[in-house]
């Protein structure tokens, strides 16, 4: 029995260690950068959905702004149209396709042509291969937007990620990128050697990212009143960027509660129903 309470303590405090051990250092500790701010979104939660308004400002804001650089490969037009999604008509999700060309083919002669774009065709991307975007980049290659919200985080340590965990917050990687978007700095601190062509961000590991500074205040006219400021552009393309990368989202939370009902309703039936089977085994123990 001593053995066995000694092991059982000897794994626990393994694991512990490992735990602690394994556990990744601080954002701030690892890469030398400020841990981003919190943000309020409206997706966020057990019961978070998406505000339409904001995602139609988002794609504002990708389409005038972001898609000059980057690409979403995995973003139809019909998308814009769909259940959950920034809620614009059939009709509106082709006009805006319509406003694209896109490469067909080939035709009876062989050749490859281009055509107005269908809700059935994916967003073009602005460079047809990787090493062109590097050229037109400074050798840098812009990320795909599709699942870009997705895709990056930052670490939060131990017992941060376990209370993340139990509040079910997911979204650090909107957080990184509104924060990353706001992080922009005309001039590096004293003492940094910030290399040729890049720009210093306070929230990029390393601070040089080879971006320029993306938005700036009154670049994209909003016409519902909202504020034309960097942040307000910064979140929406956020919000954006996560739909794209979660489009679902609201029928998986849905689906997911209804789950969870079912569960603690059948629970009970089974509690009740086994109390009524073995009542009588009971009685005449």
């Amino acid at each position: 029995m001593n053995k066995l309470m000694s092991l059982r303590s000897l794994t626990l405090g393994a694991a512990a260690a490992l735990l602690l051990a394994g556990a990744p250092a601080a954002f701030a500790q690892e890469h030398g950068a400020p841990q981003p701010h919190r943000e309020s979104w409206s997706f966020a939660g057990p019961f978070g959905k998406y505000d339409q308004a904001q995602l139609q400002r988002g794609f504002q804001v990708f389409k005038e702004v972001c898609s000059s650089c980057h690409s979403a490969h995995l973003f139809a037009f019909r998308n814009l149209a769909q259940e959950g999604g920034p809620g614009y008509s059939e009709d509106q999700a082709k006009t805006v396709a319509e406003e694209y060309k896109v490469q067909d083919g080939p035709n009876d002669s062989g050749d490859m042509f281009e055509r107005p774009a269908r809700l059935s065709d994916r967003w073009p991307s602005p460079f047809p291969n990787e090493q062109a975007a590097r050229a037109s980049n400074g050798g840098a290659f812009p990320p795909d937007f599709s699942v870009l919200a997705k895709a990056r985080t930052y670490e939060v340590g131990f017992p941060g990620f376990l209370i993340d965990v139990l509040k079910q917050y997911q979204e650090q990687g909107p957080d990184y990128i509104h924060a990353l978007l706001n992080g922009y700095k005309d001039t590096p601190p004293e003492g940094f050697n910030l290399p040729e062509g890049a720009h210093y961000n306070e929230y990029f590991p390393g601070h040089a990212i080879k971006m320029p500074k993306p938005l700036s205040d009154d670049q994209v006219t909003y016409s519902d009143g909202t504020p034309q400021t960097v942040d307000q552009y910064s979140r929406d393309v956020v919000a954006f960027m996560m739909w794209l990368a979660e489009p679902h989202l609201e029928a998986r939370k849905r689906i997911g509660f209804q789950v969870m009902l079912f569960l603690i309703l059948f629970a009970g039936l089974l509690y009740f129903t086994k109390k009524k089977v073995w009542k009588s085994v009971h009685d005449h123990a």
